[in-house]
């Protein structure tokens, strides 16, 4: 598909260039760094994506990874130099140091089971991904169990009182904890003036909301859709910006790298 321009890339990122200290660039993983696999343990980042995400925290006062994997995944696969956040909040890394939610631990075992439990009693040949914190239940490679993964998420998931989440080829089981990546991004913006969110999923609409947020309180956003056809719709009509694959968003990126140079950090 091609990557219509919706706005001038040039004028968007021009208050990024300008203020670079208190600029934040913030970026999903699946699909907008790394492209969709059907084993989602074998994913990777695009290549030149870590490096160019290093480069861009010596030049900008927030880089980070916002992702519904878990930390330890991401921390296997890019830089430790960025903030980096899994399972749509419910784990981190910054500053060199490891956080959690104070109130996830207690759904480990809670997860645990209904792993254990999806893995017997579910579909046939529907993949279960126990992330820890979360669940997650892909049907990629038989998209005819759409309707069935889908109806036994729901139903597992709402017995536990989980949040279900739809995701691409996926269903997702999260505790009934108020994170998402839109307050994930709020909290850590601060005082920062431009915010950027790339990002290609059902879940990144929760980003673009937190963009809006911060927009009516008067920070320059960028929203910015990897968009395929997979991605809900809604994620391109919000978008401020639109490109095809994640080689082409690490090409928009290059541009602030290109932007100048290394600036110094926020006190």
């Amino acid at each position: 598909m091609t990557s219509p321009a919706i706005n001038d890339p040039a004028a968007l990122l021009a208050p990024f260039v300008s203020s670079p200290a208190t600029s934040m660039i913030v970026v999903d993983f699946d699909g907008s760094l790394s492209p969709i696999v059907v084993d989602p343990a074998t994913a990777l980042p695009t290549a030149g994506a870590p490096e160019l995400l290093e480069d861009l925290a010596l030049r900008f006062g927030q880089v980070m990874v916002v992702s519904g994997r878990p930390l330890a995944f991401l921390l296997e696969r890019l830089p430790h130099s960025i903030d980096l956040v899994g399972l749509y909040g419910l784990e981190g890394w910054s500053n060199g140091a490891r956080w959690e939610h104070p109130n996830g631990g207690a759904w480990r075992e809670v997860m645990a089971d209904l792993a254990l439990v999806a893995s017997t009693n579910g579909p046939d040949q529907m993949l279960v991904e126990l992330k820890d914190l979360s669940l997650t239940l892909h049907y990629r490679g038989h998209p005819e169990l759409a309707s069935d993964v889908t109806a036994y998420a729901s139903s597992i998931g709402n017995r536990a009182g989980l949040h279900v989440r739809g995701a691409r080829m996926s269903v997702e089981l999260q505790p009934p904890i108020a994170t998402d990546k839109g307050t994930v991004i709020e909290v850590v913006a601060g005082e920062m003036t431009a915010v950027l969110f790339a990002g290609d999923d059902v879940g990144d609409l929760a980003a673009f909301d937190g963009l809006d947020r911060l927009a009516a309180a008067g920070v320059h956003t960028v929203r910015v859709a990897v968009a395929s056809d997979e991605s809900p719709p809604e994620l391109s009509e919000r978008a401020d910006l639109i490109v095809a694959s994640p080689v082409e968003l690490i090409s928009l990126l290059g541009r602030l790298r290109e932007s100048g140079p290394a600036v110094p950090a926020l006190d």
